[in-house]
């Protein structure tokens, strides 16, 4: 079954249900799923709707003409995605391989990532024998001290020519500049532990061990300008006792790590996430 998903948000008012509702019904589209949720702070509406279009009688640029003309009597905001067109996702690695391990296996060995993966970025060439495993090509672009913005070029210039949606980065230990993240402005999806901004830099395990900490944990959110400050997507912990040595903190938080970035990317490739300024709306289902 071939579905048309659309992501909204308006500003919150009577009738707004009703009359996305009555729409589909005018246009004989029959609703699988209809998800909302209202923020009373900012008086804002968001829904997720999917309708079945298996049978439609109209061609997809019609369809979108139609609902945009309907949707500026409403002043909507909106997205519309169509569930037989796989996003195409480029991954971005340093030198860990836990997360992009999780990533390829969802996606080729269990096939529950519905995506498109066409090539590996990194700027080591520690895991092309990961990305030959899963028959993927991999791209190394070292960074030369003082050619940061050269390397990015090189990156780029890959993900235009493979014509990529979505890029996630799976623990790539660099910066990327404000220019790289405008291009991909909410399609960049970063993890990194939740010891931030505690213990930044080198070794934050071995650091927050020493200070006894009862928890860990990893933060997956949308890339922007602020590093490491963009729209959370997705979150999980662990308790830890003081029975737990550095290392055991090390493994422990690799495992939340590539569970919460695979999640996120999940709720991004099924079209669940609304972003609302620095907060994200993210539906169940």
């Amino acid at each position: 079954m071939t579905q048309a998903i659309f992501l909204i948000r308006s500003m919150d008012r009577k009738g707004l249900l009703s009359g996305i509702s009555t729409y589909f019904y005018n246009k004989n589209f029959n609703i699988l799923l209809c998800q909302q949720y209202t923020d009373d702070r900012e008086n804002l509406y968001f829904m997720r709707v999917c309708v079945d279009i298996s049978d439609m009688k109209m061609t997809r640029k019609e369809f979108s003409a139609s609902f945009a003309e309907f949707a500026r009597t409403l002043s909507l905001e909106y997205s519309l995605n169509f569930t037989d067109t796989p996003q195409r996702v480029a991954i971005l690695v340093s030198k860990t391989s836990h997360c992009l391990y999780d990533l390829l296996a969802h996606a080729q060995d269990e096939r529950d990532l519905k995506c498109e993966i066409p090539l590996i970025i990194s700027n080591h060439p520690d895991l092309e024998n990961i990305a030959d495993k899963f028959r993927i090509p991999y791209f190394c672009f070292p960074v030369e001290k003082g050619g940061e913005l050269e390397q990015e070029k090189l990156i780029l210039e890959q993900l235009d020519k493979h014509h990529i949606d979505l890029v996630v980065l799976a623990r790539y230990m660099r910066i990327l500049s404000k220019d790289f993240i405008d291009r991909y402005a909410g399609r960049i999806i970063n993890i990194h532990h939740a010891f931030l901004p505690a213990f930044q830099g080198g070794d934050p395990y071995r650091r927050a061990w020493e200070r006894g900490v009862k928890m860990i944990g990893a933060t997956a959110h949308y890339a922007t300008v602020d590093l490491d400050e963009g729209p959370i997507i997705e979150q999980d912990v662990e308790r830890i006792t003081h029975e737990d040595g550095p290392n055991d903190l090390k493994r422990m938080g690799k495992d939340i790590e590539r569970r919460v970035l695979t999640r996120a990317v999940r709720a991004h490739l099924q079209h669940r996430i609304i972003t609302s300024g620095r907060r994200t709306i993210v539906f169940s289902r």
